[in-house]
Formats: structure tokens, C-alpha cells, sequence
């Protein structure tokens, strides 16, 4: 269940990468992206190996997620791009966070599938994200049927809107964010969900694909636009 609690930070390690969480995102996200838009390769990435143009972080506590290209016969291109970590750490929030994009006001949208998870399972997106503790979030979560939008201040969560509605776990759902100025606003399978408005973080950060605990959960087709 979602329960607001501090964060702590720790040392993430994947094959010859080591990155320090706090520091993440600093130095890759600098640049400000031009307008358009941006789809994820996931197809021309290798099953088996973590995402390439992905760096890793996790906001909270526990283990470090664990970020993987698989195949999945479902998906359109055959792929997907999965955090399969089953540590039930409650207060933990693994970030698959997309290198090459730094942006204010964005529209990113993403297919996600929640395939496992006995305390959540939960799949979200991260925009504005300044480091693993300060960013925004929506993430719909197959368990709890709903989904949620969230400020995320140093390591800590704050509820911002929210709606209730059915989550289908093991099926693909269409979940979307869009930031513009001081106004989010956040829609589930093609349909605007609630709008929401926050000055908090105000300046240019990145995307991330974001999950929740034990959950073990699928994306594919992440495209982002940049708004003029």
C-alpha cells in the first residue's frame, strides 16, 4: 500500500555501470530538448540486457531495481522493457530514467502492463525529474484500482489528485502525463482522468519509467513530445 515514509539513497550497479543515486541525472540531463517528438527504440534493443539509453536510480529504500529488455509476444514490437525486482520493500521506487531528454512542459505517454507484485503492482511515469528524490509522477496501480498523481520533495511523496478505477492486471493500459507551466494533467486508456496544478518544480528535468516495491511491471511504446 502507498504510505508516505523519508528516503534513502544507495550505490546502483549493473554490469560495468556504477551510479550513485543522489547524483543521478545531474550531468546527462543538462541540455534542454528541442520540440517534437521522441519513441523509445525498444525494438532495436538486446533481450536480456538492461535498456540501452536508460540510467538507473531508486528513490527510497531497499534493493536497487533490477531493469531488463525481454520479449513478450503482446507487445507490437515483441519487446518490452521490464523492472523485474521482487524486493516488497513498501517505500520503494525503482526509476529506469531515459538519458538524452531534459524538458519543461512535455507530453509522455507510455503502455504499461502490471504482470506481478504481492504488495503492489504499479507502473508509473516521472517528469521533471530534477534527481531520484524530487520529480513528478503518475502511476496507476493494479491492486489498489486506481491511479494517482504525485509530488515527489526530497525522497517524499505528496498526493496531489487522484482517481478510482479498475486497473486490469496482465493486460496492457495506456497511462499519460502531461506537464504545461503549472498545470499536469493525466489520463488512463485514451481518456482524461483529472487535471492538476503545482509550482513546485518549475524548470527543465527528465523522464523516467517509474514502479512501486515488489512490483514487477512491463512498458513499451514510451513516446514523448515536447511542447513548444
Amino acid at each position: 500500500m502507498d504510505v508516505n515514509k523519508p528516503n534513502l539513497f544507495q550505490i546502483i550497479r549493473y554490469p560495468g555501470v556504477i551510479l550513485l543515486a543522489p547524483m543521478l541525472a545531474l550531468a546527462p540531463l543538462s541540455a534542454t530538448a528541442e520540440t517534437g517528438d521522441t519513441m523509445i527504440a525498444i525494438d532495436r534493443m538486446t533481450p536480456g540486457s538492461p535498456p540501452a539509453g536508460f540510467s538507473f536510480a531508486r528513490t527510497g529504500q531497499g534493493r536497487a531495481g533490477e531493469w531488463i529488455v525481454t520479449s513478450d509476444t503482446t507487445s507490437p514490437t515483441g519487446k518490452a522493457i521490464e523492472q523485474t525486482s521482487t524486493d516488497r520493500t513498501d517505500y520503494r521506487f525503482p526509476l529506469a530514467i531515459h538519458e538524452s531528454l531534459s524538458a519543461t512542459d512535455i507530453d509522455v505517454e507510455v503502455r504499461f502492463k502490471a504482470v506481478a507484485g504481492k504488495t503492489d503492482q504499479a507502473g508509473g511515469i516521472a517528469v521533471r525529474l530534477q534527481d531520484a528524490d524530487n520529480y513528478y509522477v503518475a502511476r496507476a496501480n493494479a491492486l489498489e484500482d486506481n491511479v494517482r498523481f504525485y509530488r515527489v520533495v526530497k525522497g517524499r511523496r505528496e498526493q496531489l489528485a487522484g482517481a478510482n478505477l479498475k486497473v486490469t492486471p496482465n493486460e496492457w493500459h495506456t497511462l499519460g502525463l502531461r506537464a504545461e507551466g503549472d498545470c499536469f494533467t493525466v489520463s488512463f486508456d485514451g481518456r482524461k482522468l483529472f487535471s492538476a496544478t503545482d509550482k513546485t518544480f518549475a524548470r527543465a528535468g527528465g523522464v523516467a519509467l517509474w514502479t512501486k516495491s515488489d512490483s514487477v511491471t512491463r512498458f513499451d511504446q514510451v513516446k514523448m513530445t515536447v511542447l513548444p
